[in-house]
């Protein structure tokens, strides 16, 4: 039987924030959760799910596994980020398939947007 990749769980000590931004973001609405979890999507979906999971404390360090979106356009991806409680990080990286800003979500997890060209 193969493998398949099913979700990415994100510790936050805020849990209904820090799922709102993502579902937000992302579009993706809260499916069946385990109490004081939040799941956006289901097992079964096309997409894997993101999972929420509550701790008693606040991220330290740089995360060293990161969810990368695409946007259409850059800009308005920036501003959506920015709308919804995340931030810029200030990192940008041209490449010739397209471009790539470091962000992170209200709890300070980094994430990338990408417009591809």
């Amino acid at each position: 039987m193969p493998n398949r990749w099913v979700g990415v769980t994100i510790d936050c000590v805020d849990v209904e924030r820090v799922a709102a931004f993502w579902g937000a973001l992302l579009d993706r609405p809260k499916g069946p959760s385990m109490p004081g979890w939040i799941y956006l999507g289901e097992l079964d979906d096309p997409q894997p799910r993101l999972v929420f999971q509550p701790v008693n404390e606040p991220k330290s360090g740089k995360v060293r596994l990161h969810i990368d979106v695409k946007v259409d356009d850059i800009d308005q991806g920036i501003a959506q980020v920015l709308a919804l409680g995340g931030r810029h990080t200030g990192e940008r990286h041209e490449y010739e398939e397209g471009v790539v800003v470091v962000m992170a979500d209200p709890e300070d997890h980094e994430f990338c947007i990408a417009q591809h060209y």
